[in-house]
């Protein structure tokens, strides 16, 4: 791969080092069609611009293939089509994150677009019930902030099964 776009690393840097309170949480939030989701600020590794995606055969339609970054290969997935989304409209808005979860090597999750970070305390998240259907288990909460709702996204739910493969 001949060169990966990343994200302004001084403006990422200084987002991620600005002072937090403590029982606050930040969150990236992201656009999937026309509904608004956060992803915890705490398992994103990097940013980039879409790049090129080598297809892997006989896997799940959701797993779009590898990205190499920086010599490093990455599986990627469609954060929508996980979801049960219409499938993934690329445009110059589209970015992929780069996530790592704890004791698990990084994935990249496809979104169409990276909006902005927003911290909120635990008096503007909205925890979901035991009971949810099948688009819901992949939600941790709802955030309100600035008069809108954010889904929530529970990272380890959406990323369960991919992990294991």
């Amino acid at each position: 791969m001949d060169e990966v776009k990343v994200v302004d690393e001084q403006k990422r840097n200084a987002i991620l080092n600005r002072h937090v309170e403590l029982g606050t949480t930040q969150f990236i939030v992201i656009q999937l069609g026309d509904e608004q989701y956060g992803i915890d600020i705490k398992y994103i590794s990097n940013i980039i611009r879409m790049s090129k995606i080598t297809r892997v055969p006989k896997v799940s339609d959701y797993i779009v293939g590898v990205i190499n970054v920086r010599g490093v290969v990455i599986p990627t997935i469609s954060l929508r089509l996980k979801m049960g989304l219409s499938g993934d409209e690329i445009t110059k808005k589209t970015r992929i994150i780069i996530l790592t979860l704890e004791q698990h090597e990084s994935i990249g999750v496809l979104v169409d677009e990276v909006k902005e970070v927003v911290t909120l305390d635990e008096e503007h998240v909205e925890r979901m019930g035991y009971e949810k259907d099948e688009r819901e288990r992949f939600l941790s909460g709802v955030g309100k902030t600035e008069g809108r709702l954010i889904s929530l996204l529970d990272i380890t739910s959406v990323l369960a099964d991919v992990m294991e493969v």
